[in-house]
């Protein structure tokens, strides 16, 4: 007998045998090969991913300004190729060119414009800096001879103003000095102009680079993607570009006419056609309502009906035969998406980004009405729509739109 096995410790060889053939007859639980290699191959994978996202996020943040000036730039771009196209068509010049006599324009037409507004500025700060308390004490005078009480605590407005009027004069004493300073400023002004230009200058090639890595029928969605771009951004820029010069022109001259300082006038009449034109909803108002402020503490209660008068008359005009004229055919959007989209839009990115919100809303009604799947409405909601939806058709521009029977294009 072994020593190394006590015969307490020993199996007899029937157990033993009888162990074994269990043990063969017992099912292989285990998982097979593949499973653990589709187990490892997907956790790696996943950690890839995980790193690939976090990687993507970390360049992202740290490329957030770039970005932001590059769909600034895009936007611009955008803008002014209406312009280009109808320079090159009419007098056959090269893209680059057309671009540059834009630029030159704006350049001129900014030089002009601040050469001439900052001194106004300047003055106009200085003067109501100098006059606060006398035309709070007028339109305080006003307020309690109509309504029976003051509408302004004079201190408390002198308070809040002296530091806003003192900076203001700093400002525009020391213009030289601020744009040395600003160098940052000045450096993405400078790129956002730059790309702009090569944008505008090269956008068919551009486009066609970009087409070339696409089928046929998706390079037709973006082609007229792109195409409809152009139409919303670049019309929506230049009716408003209009409309605020007529707006701030007829608003300067009666200005002018109902006594108001020229100092007071061409701020004011500047300030009433940007705001009213390129500021969503709101800007209607305070557009208005601060030159008569204005108004009111140098002229007095009749001049400001006849500017309120004038602002009345003018958005009825506006509204009814500008507005329809201008801005019918390039930004057809519903109310309540363009105060959504402006509303997001300086959520996301300030005054930029309301700024750039409408056409940005435009384009995607745009998208989303002329693509995807059509039906018949079974049931007419108002007498008459169904046959106003039936008979209206799609813009000629547009990709067909696909019935019931066949996919989006380029889907």
């Amino acid at each position: 007998m072994n020593a190394e096995n006590p015969p307490d410790t020993l199996v007899p060889s029937e157990v033993a045998q009888a162990a074994q053939a269990v043990k063969g007859e017992r099912p292989d639980t285990s998982p097979p090969a593949w499973v653990n290699r589709f187990v490892w191959q997907s956790a790696w994978k996943v950690v890839v991913v995980v790193a690939l996202a976090a990687l993507a996020v970390v360049v992202v943040m740290q490329l957030r300004h770039l970005i932001g000036v590059l769909v600034i730039s895009l936007f611009f771009a955008l803008a002014i190729i209406p312009g280009v196209e109808a320079l090159v068509r009419r007098f056959h010049m090269r893209r680059g060119a057309a671009v540059g006599i834009i630029f030159i324009t704006a350049m001129v037409a900014v030089v002009l414009m601040v050469a001439f507004l900052i001194p106004a500025i300047v003055q106009f700060a200085s003067a109501v800096g100098a006059h606060l308390n006398e035309w709070l004490d007028n339109v305080n005078q006003w307020s309690a001879d109509y309504f029976g009480g003051d509408v302004v605590d004079t201190e408390a407005a002198e308070e809040a103003t002296a530091p806003i009027l003192r900076a203001v004069q700093e400002w525009g004493d020391n213009v030289l000095g601020i744009v040395s300073s600003g160098l940052g400023l000045v450096f993405d002004v400078f790129t956002i102009l730059t790309f702009t230009f090569y944008f505008a200058a090269d956008f068919p090639r551009l486009l066609r680079t970009i087409m070339r890595r696409m089928p046929p029928q998706r390079q037709q969605v973006v082609g007229w993607v792109a195409r409809t771009s152009i139409e919303q951004t670049g019309g929506y820029f230049y009716s408003r570009l209009l409309l605020m010069i007529i707006c701030g022109t007829g608003a300067f001259f009666v200005m002018l006419l109902v006594g108001l300082p020229l100092v007071y006038a061409l701020p004011m009449a500047l300030f009433m056609g940007f705001v009213s034109e390129f500021i969503p909803f709101i800007g209607t108002y305070v557009g208005a309502i601060v030159p008569s402020l204005v108004v009111l503490a140098v002229e007095g209660f009749v001049p400001t009906l006849v500017l309120v008068a004038y602002v009345l008359v003018y958005q009825q005009i506006e509204n009814y035969v500008l507005n329809p004229r201008l801005s019918s055919k390039t930004m057809e959007l519903n109310g309540a998406v363009a105060f959504g989209g402006a509303m997001a839009g300086g959520a996301i990115a300030g005054p930029m980004g309301a700024f750039m919100a409408l056409p940005v809303a435009a384009l995607i009604t745009s998208i989303a009405k002329n693509t995807g799947r059509t039906y018949e409405v079974v049931e007419q909601i108002e007498a008459g729509e169904g046959d106003e939806a039936g008979n209206a058709a799609a813009p000629a521009s547009a990709p067909a739109v696909a019935t019931p029977s066949q996919g989006t294009p380029g889907t």
